[in-house]
């Protein structure tokens, strides 16, 4: 593998381990920070994983337009830069607010994984794309599952190690890139810089004009906020369905995380040689419709821990869309496409963890008529054959898939 794809997948792992990293230890540092209790710090930690997803949702289309125009290596060696620096002011933050400018300065900064997989896209052929797309999924799910490993290891240190940890992994990563990456922006596929469309409502209005673009988009979309009911509702779900605690359910999530990077990496490839991508998002959803049917009803943990990694075999959808899409775009277009997809990526943030979480608490709290923990995996089964019907529903004008 070449040093610039070590680079790339390198660069994802590291954007989902600082994620990660940190998750272990900011309830205490919320706490230690506000003098609050456990309650208050938990309503801020809302307030910064929202402000992170929103900053997400609005610098992505910027940050992949500003790729298309200035390349790949300089937007990705800065934000890393600056995400090294952002990590050692939250490591030295003594107040909420210095916290908050630290969240809003690492949703803009996490637009890596956009740039990365524009980069991706531009060294692979229109038969690769897919599988490499899978390779950064699979970077981001393995990233995802050493992070918070790493944080709680970390965690005995202080509250402020994995901070320092995110911050040295981010500069020794730019280092790596600075003298290993070459630019793939040649001044074939450059493009002029355009503000109309370097916001996530310009772009989405520009790209929905190829025939197809917008149906899949709307796919992305309405996966994204069904697959992130794992995230959303998962410990809470585990531990009134199953009575598991924290250490089950971070061995289930991990599991799952392993099985993800399988999948992505490896496993596609197979999946996509036989079923071609069109066919692949396809066996996604219906997969998925089945696994989260099972999680819905099912009562044994012994059962739900061995199904668990084995829902991640639906995880194809992400890499096999993004391959439909970035063919339909063309060369010039990757980062705007990548930015925008990133901007749709944090509006399932956004939208899922408060609507699944609502629909838990409604049907698991005292009053409720019907005591149903899995009524969230029910709505994401709802959502994905909205996706599935969205996707294979004939579209006179062309279909991009």
């Amino acid at each position: 593998m070449r040093l610039p794809v070590v680079f790339i997948l390198v660069s994802v792992m590291i954007d989902a381990m600082g994620i990660g990293l940190i998750i272990p230890v900011m309830p205490d540092l919320i706490r230690d920070i506000t003098g609050g209790d456990l309650a208050h710090a938990a309503l801020w930690g809302g307030v910064l994983t929202t402000v992170f997803a929103v900053m997400q949702f609005l610098f992505g289309p910027l940050m992949g337009n500003l790729s298309d125009r200035y390349g790949r290596r300089p937007v990705l060696l800065i934000t890393l830069a600056v995400m090294a620096a952002d990590y050692v002011v939250m490591a030295l933050a003594g107040s909420i607010w210095l916290l908050f400018l630290g969240r809003v300065i690492g949703g803009i900064t996490a637009a890596t994984q956009a740039t990365a997989t524009a980069y991706m896209a531009d060294i692979s052929t229109a038969e690769k794309k897919a599988q490499n797309f899978g390779l950064v999924g699979a970077a981001f799910g393995l990233g995802f599952v050493i992070g918070p490993l790493m944080g709680g290891v970390l965690g005995e240190w202080g509250t402020r190690a994995p901070f320092w940890a995110a911050a040295a992994l981010a500069g020794a990563n730019a280092l790596l890139g600075y003298f290993v990456l070459t630019e793939t922006v040649t001044d074939k596929i450059r493009r002029p810089f355009d503000w109309r469309r370097a916001n996530p409502f310009g772009a989405f209005k520009t790209l929905g004009t190829l025939p197809g673009l917008s149906r899949l988009f709307a796919v992305f979309f309405l996966y994204q906020v069904a697959f992130f009911v794992y995230p959303a509702v998962w410990a809470y779900f585990a531990q009134a369905r199953f009575g598991w605690n924290a250490g089950m359910i971070g061995l289930s999530l991990g599991m799952f995380g392993i099985m993800m990077a399988v999948v992505q990496g490896g496993l596609i490839r197979v999946i996509l040689h036989r079923l071609g991508e069109r066919g692949t998002v396809i066996y996604g959803l219906v997969f998925d419709i089945a696994a989260f049917g099972a999680l819905a009803f099912i009562t044994s943990g012994t059962v739900a821990l061995f199904l668990t990694p084995l829902t991640a075999l639906g995880a194809v959808i992400t890499p096999a869309l993004q391959g439909i899409m970035s063919r339909t775009v063309g060369d010039r277009r990757q980062g705007e496409l990548q930015g925008a997809l990133t901007s749709v990526g944090a509006m399932a943030m956004i939208v899922s963890p408060m609507l699944m979480t609502y629909v838990f608490a409604t049907f698991t709290r005292s009053e409720a008529p019907v005591y149903f923990p899995g009524a969230p995996f029910l709505l994401s089964l709802g959502l994905i054959a909205v996706a599935l019907f969205v996707f294979c529903f004939p579209n006179r004008r062309g279909v991009a898939a």
